[in-house]
Formats: C-alpha cells, structure tokens, sequence
C-alpha cells in the first residue's frame, strides 16, 4: 500500500513533541512493513530513507481548508493527516488523527480516528488506534532508584502539583522533568525539559512514573515510555489510562490520598511485566498493524472500522 502520511511540523521535532514523535515512528513503522510511504511536512523534515518526503511550506501545512491534491503522487492509495482536514483531496480516500480533544458538540472533521476507546466514545465514535513507539528507543532497567518521576507539561491539568504534593506529605524523593521552571525545595528536584538518551535514563532508574492527570488524557505517551522502561505507573482514572494500565504494572486512583497509599506498593510490580505490556500492545509496528487495518477498511468499504482494545 502506498501511504501519504501528512504532519504539519519538521520532523523530527526537537524537544519533548509527544504526537510528532508519534508520526515519525508510524512512518518508520509502515516503512519496516513493506509499505511505500510518502511524507508530507515542512521543509526540513528527514525522517528515513524509506519515506520520500514531500516540503510543504508552514502556512499551508496549517490551513484545514487546504487542498493537497497536488503534492499527492498519482499512486497513492490513501492519505493520512495529523492535522484537521475539512476535505479530503477529490478521489483519494482520506483518514485524520485527532492528537487532542475537541470541546463537545463541536462538528468533526471527516474521518478521524481517535487514541483510545475513551478518547473516541468522548467524541461519539469507534475508530480508534493506540499510539505506539518503538521499543529500541528505551532502557529496560529491572533494579529501580528509590525515587518517583513526574515527566510532562507543568500545567494543573497534568496533576504535577498532586505529585508535589504527595511527595512534601510522605518526604518521598521526586524528580520532575518538563516545561516552565518553577520553585521547588526539599526532597524535589526539577531538571528541566528533557528528552533523547537522558529522558531513557530517568525513565528506566525511577520506581515509578506519576501520572496524576486532571483531564481526561487521549492518550497518555508517558505511560507507555515508561512500561518499555520497565517502570510502573501511578494514574488517575481519566481518559486512556485505565485502558493502559493494569494491576500488573500500574495503579489507578480518583484521589490524591488513593494514589499516596498506592504509592507505597507500587514498588512490587515486575518491571519485566511492565515491558512485556508495552511490547504486546504498545510498538510502533502494533500501532502500524492498526493503521492499515483503518485504511483497509476506509479504502475498501468507505468506512472506519472500530478499535481494538488492548486486553
């Protein structure tokens, strides 16, 4: 199958970038998959050798009303936007990702598959994929540091401050990695936006990852980074993450007192388990796997088949 995947930024992209990253390694994971693969994104993008890629300049990129048809080679069988798309281009068949979430009862572009059963059910549908990411990209670490990790935006929707909070009340060690710099004493210690070798390292030395989300997470990419890791993950009952995380390898909590308790056993899941889960459920290639089974359906009936979920 010859497949346009479509971004609107360079890639790959510098910094944290969670869904660009995405896109990269559903690129890379088509490629490996014997499929030909054309990359539409802005001049500067070189992903791999495999994918041609196409330079479209920014402001176009941006535009939902834009019409790609001619950038599209004349063999394509399907194209694929990480960005909103009011109309396909005329007589190919189209599918989008939605990477966030839209506010309710706002109109949906066409064909858009979603993140996750909870992220597409939120927006009255079926379609779904989970992200994926490639394994080889993390450092499986079965002896864990005594310390916990927050990686993320320091916003109030991401729950940072129930990680700060957790750790001021119990005197537990917490590193925080992630945006804007705030002030932190004690046992806390900000280092900043990371990503690369040094986000690897953080993920695979913690005893666990905080995920203490405040809004309801399409998707959740840390969680995943973290179970290829091998490290467990303390989340909130929002959005993906009881579709991620199981017994086995996470906890899930509605409050701050629930996951500081949750907190003091997180410790006795297997990090062999947690890889184990991603590996089965949560690779770039799995992820791949599940896109073509959308463009099968959309090229061949017209319509998105439901998602599968990960059991």
């Amino acid at each position: 199958m010859h497949v346009v995947v479509a971004s609107h930024h360079r890639l790959p992209v510098e910094g944290y970038g969670g869904p660009q990253r995405v896109v990269v390694a559903l690129v890379r994971a088509l490629a490996a998959l014997g499929h030909r693969i054309t990359l539409l994104a802005q001049p500067g993008t070189k992903v791999t050798e495999a994918a041609k890629t196409i330079e479209i300049a920014p402001r176009l990129l941006k535009d939902s009303n834009v019409d790609l048809k001619k950038y599209l080679p004349d063999n394509a069988d399907i194209l694929h936007a990480h960005f909103p798309l009011k109309r396909g281009p005329q007589g190919l068949p189209f599918v989008q990702t939605l990477h966030g979430n839209w506010k309710p009862n706002t109109p949906l572009p066409p064909n858009t598959i979603f993140l996750s059963r909870d992220h597409a059910a939120r927006h009255g549908s079926t379609a779904f994929v989970y992200n994926g990411l490639d394994p080889a990209e993390y450092i499986y670490r079965g002896r864990k540091e005594q310390w916990d990790l927050f990686l993320g935006k320091l916003h109030s929707d991401r729950g940072y401050h129930w990680a700060v909070d957790a750790a001021k009340r119990t005197g537990r060690q917490l590193i925080i990695a992630g945006g804007w710099r705030p002030s932190f004493t004690g046992g806390i210690k900000y280092v900043g936006e990371v990503g690369g070798k040094r986000k690897a390292v953080l993920l695979a030395r913690a005893r666990c990852l905080w995920m203490p989300a405040q809004w309801d997470e399409p998707f959740g990419l840390p969680t995943i980074e973290s179970l290829f890791s091998g490290t467990p993950v303390l989340g909130t009952k929002r959005g993906a993450l009881p579709e991620i995380l199981t017994p086995e390898v996470g906890a899930i909590a509605s409050t701050l007192e629930e996951m500081i308790k949750a907190a003091q056993t997180i410790g006795t899941r297997s990090p062999e388990a947690c890889r184990v889960r991603a590996e089965r459920h949560f690779t770039h290639l799995k992820m791949a796997e599940s896109y073509v089974r959308m463009y099968e359906g959309m090229t061949k009936s017209g319509a998105l088949p439901a998602g599968r979920t990960a059991d």
